[in-house]
């Protein structure tokens, strides 16, 4: 029967897939793309997810895993696979899978879509199954950790200082998408504010007030949460009350930068765990809500398949298709972020090793369909809209008139009247240049909620969708800081041995505020821009992004072939392959390029040959020597970057030609067998101790 099952899928998937490639004559439905992406991932999971789990790592459900036999009631705790899978989903599913997609819609709808689906079968859920379980079977060690002991002190090395300096931009670059979506925003701005209380009120009520109460922690939170959309539409509409929460780009960086200073020092019950709890429910929820409206009502696809701008002359952010698509893309198709999640917290909490295919390959493809749903959201909106709302105004023209004129003359049609119209339904004042892409596709969703659910409440599914995306992207900004805090104290203690104890406040302080200062430095650099910092930020983003996930499968392919299981090596270093040359023809186009839209070096160059001759307007001038430094600075770092991934590939390439030739190799940190003594676990104490332990 499965394989009947199995059949009706590749036929359905396969003509789906098809119809999106091959049929022109556009507007396409959307159901189509659904349709294809359910299908695709339905048939990975349970054919090539289940091949891996059984030949690659032989799967083994009698054996404890580290959260069974190291339990201590605060980090290693046995999880219920529902709960795991709820935590995992939640530390993962950051912004990738929404700004990244929204951005690439630039080259049209197709080659974002196809490679959403394809990468992340192959490659994004490949990689984070594959490193859950190797962290599994390691005692939870984290990605550095293995590097270090798998492939030797030098590549491992390597592999975590690039790992850290990597995570820092990420951070910085989500941290410039909540700034963009909240700007001169009060109702965005006093909505997202307020789940910051919430989750605190909840940390208290499971922790202190009500102990164990869990539904109803989880229900007073939800509804405050949802509260706080209308009572932002309450505050929008009280001139005496909206001036409080109407902030520019730089104070809301200082807001996002102690903010995340604070998430990484505070005990993780108090902030962190209750609201990636809370947001898990957020997400679910709106995803799966999204998927039915978009089944219900099947909009038509308005962007074209393929636009002029695959030849790289891209308005919000230069390069060809190939290899850029790939890089924007970035998380909804393969993200290193992962790997240090499911290397990091959620090892501990897998109760039996069966759990890992649903909790590593199953989470992935779910945050691979969120990908779906923004490409979706974001080309049924008429193209002109979607330039007007993404592309900076320093390329365009700093007023609506000059913007509507440039972006007509792209041939997307677009006029004020109906951006002022647009603006007014979702209860902003201006949605021209609002980039980051977090906006346009809060009014993507906007639209298709609209249409299933009522159309007179735009303005309120308009301020939810960005709430919505604010607290996907905040539980990732807490989480990774935090996750950064501990690489760099593990990076300390080799200097001192007190500054890497995680549990030591001042180390705590020390290095919470070393990483925060770093990329709230970068995220800086991006609220100044005045192309709004995607432009600077966003391939820097992608490359290091995808560059980490290199990182990643260079670990397991080397893992793998040491385990004497070469033949299988193909799983991992086929993506791996693929990924090396993206980010490397990537990366070197942006360092080498004389094309001041696409090369570092030669826009910080061309930059300040017209501040030197005073050929710069007085508002670029003065910020553009902080610029220039920041364009050059984002060269050296690709530079770099790109160094440490090869240096990772060409030693994990020694120790698998070492290995296969028969020399010695350093020994597997894999722990020794033991049989698990655990017949159950409740979902209850699961999740207590996945709320305990984040």
């Amino acid at each position: 029967m499965n394989k009947v099952w199995g059949v009706v899928l590749a036929v359905i998937g396969g003509f789906a897939l098809g119809g999106i490639a091959l049929y022109r004559q556009e507007p396409i439905n959307s159901l189509w793309i659904v349709v294809a992406a359910i299908c695709v991932y339905m048939l990975g999971y349970r054919f090539y997810a289940a091949w891996i789990a059984a030949k690659v790592f032989l799967v083994d459900p009698t054996r404890a895993t580290p959260a069974e036999r190291l339990d201590n009631g605060r980090d290693f705790v046995p999880t219920h696979k529902w709960v795991a899978f709820g935590h995992h989903f939640a530390a993962i599913a950051g912004p990738g899978p929404l700004v990244g997609p929204t951005l690439a819609a630039q080259f049209g709808y197709l080659p974002g879509t196809l490679w959403i689906i394809i990468g992340s079968v192959l490659g994004g859920c490949v990689q984070d199954m594959t490193i859950l379980m190797l962290s599994t079977r390691r005692d939870g060690r984290g990605l550095g950790q293995m590097a270090r002991e798998e492939l030797g002190p030098l590549g491992g090395f390597a592999a975590m200082i690039g790992t850290l300096l990597i995570m820092i931009i990420l951070i910085a670059v989500l941290g410039l998408v909540v700034v963009n979506a909240m700007k001169h925003s009060p109702w965005a701005t006093s909505t997202v504010f307020a789940t910051i209380p919430v989750a605190i009120f909840v940390g208290f009520y499971m922790r202190s007030w009500r102990p164990g109460r869990v539904l109803e922690a989880s229900v007073l939170g939800v509804a405050f949460i949802f509260l706080s959309v209308f009572g932002g539409g309450w505050i929008d509409h009280q001139p005496s009350v909206r001036a409080v929460f109407d902030y520019p780009g730089i104070s809301l960086a200082a807001f996002v930068i102690v903010y995340g200073w604070l998430a990484a020092i505070l005990p993780v019950w108090l902030l962190l765990a209750p609201r990636d709890y809370l947001s898990t429910f957020l997400k679910l929820g709106t995803v799966f809500l999204l998927a039915i409206a978009i089944l219900l009502m099947h909009p038509q696809i308005r962007m074209p398949a393929i636009t002029q701008f695959v030849d790289g002359t891209g308005p919000l952010f230069s390069g060809k298709v190939f290899p850029f698509v790939f890089i924007t893309i970035a998380c909804g198709a393969i993200s290193g972020f992962h790997a240090l999640v499911s290397s990091g917290t959620t090892p501990k909490l897998i109760a039996n090793e069966r759990d890992v295919r649903l909790i590593g390959y199953g989470s992935m493809a779910l945050e691979s369909l969120v990908a779906i749903m923004a490409i979706i959201a974001a080309t049924l909106l008429d193209p002109g809209v979607y330039f007007a709302i993404n592309v900076g105004a320093g390329v365009v023209g700093a007023t609506p008139d000059l913007a509507v004129h440039t972006i007509t003359g792209w041939g997307f049609p677009v006029t004020t009247q109906q951006m002022a119209n647009l603006a007014h339904d979702m209860g902003e004042s201006s949605l021209f240049a609002r980039t980051g892409g977090a906006p346009s596709l809060a009014v993507g969703m906007a639209s298709i909620f609209g249409s299933t659910f009522g159309h007179g409440l735009l303005s309120v599914w308009y301020h939810f969708a960005i709430m919505f995306e604010a607290v996907f992207i905040l539980t990732t900004i807490d989480a990774g800081t935090r996750v950064g805090r501990f690489m760099l104290q593990d990076l300390l203690g080799h200097i001192s041995k007190p500054l890497g104890r995680t549990s030591w406040y001042p180390s705590v302080v020390i290095a919470s505020t070393l990483v925060v200062a770093g990329w709230g430095y970068f995220l800086y650099v991006g609220v100044i821009d005045p192309n709004g910092g995607i432009n600077i930020l966003w391939p820097l983003f992608g490359i290091s992004n995808q560059m980490l996930a290199c990182i990643a499968l260079s670990v397991a392919t080397g893992i793998i072939i040491k385990s004497a299981k070469a033949r299988y090596a193909l799983v991992t270093a086929l993506p791996l392959a693929w990924l090396a040359l993206v980010t490397t023809v990537g990366a070197w186009q942006k360092i080498v390029s004389a094309d001041p839209k696409l090369g570092f070096f030669s826009a910080a160059n061309e930059m300040a040959a017209k501040l030197a001759a005073g050929a710069l307007p007085p508002d670029r001038a003065a910020v553009a020597g902080q610029l220039i430094f920041n364009q050059r600075l984002d060269g050296w770092l690709t530079i770099f970057f790109t160094a440490v991934l090869w240096f990772v590939i060409l030693d994990m390439s020694r120790i698998c030609l070492r290995r296969l030739r028969g020399l010695p190799v350093p020994k597997s940190c894999e722990a020794p067998y033991q049989p698990t003594k655990l017949e159950g676990v409740e979902v209850a104490a699961g999740l207590q101790g996945a709320l305990g332990s984040h």
